[in-house]
């Protein structure tokens, strides 16, 4: 019985399993002591081997086309800007937030679709852009000219970790759709040009690479292995199988799990108002996500 129940609902438990580890993220980048940038280098530096190690147990390597080698250094460089705006975020702002604002990624590749790739969106989805903006307004705090300059510096922070976070998935999705590769070995080479990117950041600004104690060590390896690796396999695996409008009702854990944990693990100061921001943020990004009509089906 249990087996025909884990067997039938596989999918989904593998997406809701990777929502769950992601929105570790935040918390491991906040327990390690190191500088945004570095933190962000070793997650993607520690992810590339995990997934090396991965792709060599499966036996899983298979040389990209020389076409495909620029769209893989641009979505390394993609999210290389990604880590290192949201990362920057969460010290200004705490992990929650931040990570509620990368997720307005939704609304900027469903505009994207609309636009350039001819998509109609239905009523739903536009009602949920205002939605969003005002949750996203009683968040950061209703009287804006009053909070510090550094809280600004972290939502807008955030606002560019979206943007990035968008380009990169969209490059990701062209490499995979022209690719045919696995998401193993995607991630893995998008991962290495990723920790290149943001390697020679940190050389040429001089930002040091230590790690300073054990703890750190520990929660950048977390980050690498569990957020970066298993948890985006975990995701990786499951969406071939699982309905879109499903997808983002489900991957909706990740944003509201890392703000709880602001709230129980760094005790974020949060009121009513907050709260309700966050449920309309979160009810708005599942109407951006559901409330596009379906693709037209061509040849691709």
């Amino acid at each position: 019985m249990l087996g025909d129940f884990l067997l039938r609902y596989q999918a989904i438990l593998q997406m809701l399993a990777g929502a769950f580890m992601i929105s570790f993220s935040a918390i491991f980048v906040r327990l390690a002591d190191v500088e945004p940038t570095c933190s962000a280098f070793y997650r993607v530096f520690f992810g590339f081997f995990f997934l090396l190690a991965i792709a060599a147990w499966k036996k899983d390597f298979t040389k990209p086309p020389e076409s495909q080698l620029f769209l893989i250094a641009f979505c390394g460089l993609a999210f290389a800007l990604d880590l290192f705006f949201w990362h920057e975020s969460i010290m200004y702002i705490g992990p929650g937030l931040a990570t509620l604002l990368g997720n307005f990624q939704v609304f900027l590749l469903a505009a994207t679709a609309i636009i350039f790739f001819g998509e109609s969106a239905r009523p739903r989805f536009l009602a949920s852009l205002p939605m969003a903006f005002f949750g996203l307004f009683l968040i950061v705090g209703l009287d804006w000219q009053n909070l510090s300059s550094t809280y600004k510096t972290g939502v807008y922070f955030g606002l560019l970790t979206a943007v990035c976070y968008a380009v990169y998935l969209l490059g990701l999705k062209k490499v995979q759709a022209d690719g045919n590769r696995s998401p193993v070995f995607a991630l893995m080479l998008v991962c290495l040009c990723c920790a290149l990117f943001l390697g020679s950041k940190m050389t040429l600004t001089g930002d040091s690479f230590a790690i300073p104690d054990l703890k750190s060590l520990l929660s950048l390896i977390g980050l690498g292995f569990f957020c970066q690796t298993v948890g985006w396999m975990l995701i990786a695996s499951a969406l071939p199988k699982i309905q879109t409008s499903l997808t983002g009702l489900m991957l909706l854990l990740q944003p509201s799990l890392s703000f709880i944990w602001d709230v129980l693990f760094f005790s974020r100061p949060t009121s009513l108002l907050n709260w309700t921001g966050v449920f309309l943020v979160l009810i708005a990004i599942h109407m951006g996500l559901t409330g596009k009509a379906p693709r037209k089906s061509h040849s691709s």
